[in-house]
């Protein structure tokens, strides 16, 4: 339930989309600027890829993010976010029907994130952006060695990605973007990347 959730919030971040875009028709293009000081929602939905092992392959993941910026001039701003994501075994069709929406047969990883996020316009509309923190995650593979078995670990790593996109307004911005989260225990590496779409509310 605690997923399915998240997938639809993470889905209606995209829905609200075309609403966002209709008002930053109505404004000033020189005043677009989405490096402001104030507070953040971003949802990213894309491909994620398990890179390690038996555990390599790729699969839909997702992350929902929220946090402040801190404007320090010249279009930077900088400040503090906290997040939840989920990066294998999402099966975004059953959110519409009675089946799970997490597969239980292949090797997934999911956790929170926190640590702080920065934003650079480099024009009025087009930006770079860069994160980075501690990830604390829980996930299930297949172990290395000889015999390899299906195990769940859990522990504290980092993440950290780059992306860039476009504001179409102060409150609303697109992008794309990649992230890596380190997940690495003992003889289980689900370390994941995740290539996404983004789309960023700004209050």
């Amino acid at each position: 339930m605690r997923n399915t959730a998240i997938v639809l919030a993470v889905a209606a971040v995209f829905v609200a989309a075309p609403s966002f875009i209709q008002e930053a028709h109505a404004q000033d293009a020189m005043n677009t600027t989405g490096a402001d000081s104030g507070f953040f929602v971003n949802g990213n939905a894309g491909h994620s890829y398990f890179g390690s092992g038996q555990n390599s392959g790729s699969d839909t993941g997702y992350a929902l993010n929220g946090g402040y910026r801190w404007a320090l001039g010249n279009g930077f701003a900088i400040g503090p976010e906290i997040g939840y994501n989920d990066l294998g075994n999402i099966r975004v069709k059953n959110v519409f029907n009675s089946q799970p929406v997490i597969a239980n047969n292949k090797a997934s990883l999911h956790g929170w994130t926190v640590g702080a996020n920065a934003k650079y316009n480099f024009t009025p509309n087009w930006y770079v952006s860069a994160r980075t923190g501690l990830y604390s995650w829980t996930g299930d593979g297949m172990s290395r060695g000889i015999t390899p078995i299906s195990t769940g670990r859990s522990g504290d790593g980092y993440y950290g990605g780059v992306g860039v996109g476009y504001d179409f307004s102060r409150s609303f911005g697109v992008g794309i973007g990649y992230d890596y989260y380190r997940a690495k225990k003992n003889d289980v590496n689900l370390s994941t990347g995740l290539l996404a779409a983004q789309a960023e509310v700004r209050f």
